[in-house]
């Protein structure tokens, strides 16, 4: 008995050790685009001066660092020819202006310089309407607490909006696009969607005021990754064209997106 049993502890030992083998997996690379987080934001009721556009680019899938873009052009023209530059603090791919004037339904163009391509994208700086009251209810088992944050359309003027719900109890943030198609005019309100809330937990929320075309890119952005999607101005999880151009080389168009938005935010903390 003794003997059989050593024999067969042997000869599973050499069977499951035949069997590991190291299996090198050959993923498809490409040359690195150029990544352009350009979110001019001007939260109501401040100067807005201070503005950071942030540049990097793509990397290998199993590369932890994103590589930064130093030593680049940046700056922003508006209606009146206006420029803001905006300067990199050293070595860190931020470009920060101080100076920046927004204003409301302005039209401004971005340019970038980088590594002998120049890029551009013009947008305009959409309003919002601030937030009048945040709610609560419990919506039972199936959607646990639910937070409403209301505020009032305008009336006779197409609106469309960026939601951002940032939760006490989640590390990424959640956003979703809306338009006042069915609602203008009237009050209305964004939504939580985090069904594990619950008495003490504290909530960011912030409503963006958008363009129609920022409009149909974060919806078509949040379809590919879903509502959590770490942030509108960060890489995107595919393949997902903005407004940017590269006037130089068309086909090696870059990532990212120039929008301008004003903002208000609210904080919550759940009963």
């Amino acid at each position: 008995m003794k003997k059989v049993i050593l024999f067969l502890v042997f000869f599973m030992s050499v069977f499951f050790t035949s069997c590991e083998e190291v299996v090198e997996v050959d993923l498809d690379t490409a040359p690195p685009k150029l990544v352009i987080e350009a979110a001019i934001n001007w939260r109501k009721g401040t100067s807005g001066a201070q503005q950071t556009i942030k540049l990097t680019t793509t990397t290998g899938y199993f590369q932890d660092e994103i590589p930064i873009v130093s030593g680049a052009v940046v700056y922003v023209k508006n209606n009146a020819n206006q420029q803001f530059n905006f300067t990199e603090v050293p070595n860190s791919g931020r470009y920060v202006c101080n100076n920046f004037r927004p204003v409301i339904n302005e039209t401004y163009t971005l340019t970038v310089i980088a590594k002998g391509d120049t890029y551009t994208a013009s947008e305009t700086l959409k309003s919002v309407t601030p937030i009048t009251t945040v709610t609560q209810y419990d919506a039972g088992a199936l959607a646990g607490i639910v937070v409403r944050a209301f505020y009032n359309d305008p009336a006779d003027v197409d609106n469309y909006y960026l939601y951002k719900y940032v939760y006490s109890n989640k590390i990424t943030s959640t956003y979703y696009a809306d338009e006042d198609k069915f609602y203008q005019g009237n009050e209305f309100f964004s939504v939580s969607d985090d069904e594990d809330l619950k008495a003490g937990d504290e909530i960011e929320i912030t409503h963006y005021g958008i363009s129609k075309q920022y409009y149909n890119y974060m919806n078509i952005l949040v379809s590919i990754a879903g509502s959590n999607v770490g942030g509108p101005f960060q890489t995107p999880p595919a393949t997902v064209r903005g407004n940017i151009i590269n006037t130089t080389d068309k086909s090696n168009f870059p990532l990212g997106y120039f929008s301008l938005s004003e903002i208000v935010s609210r904080k919550y903390t759940v009963k």
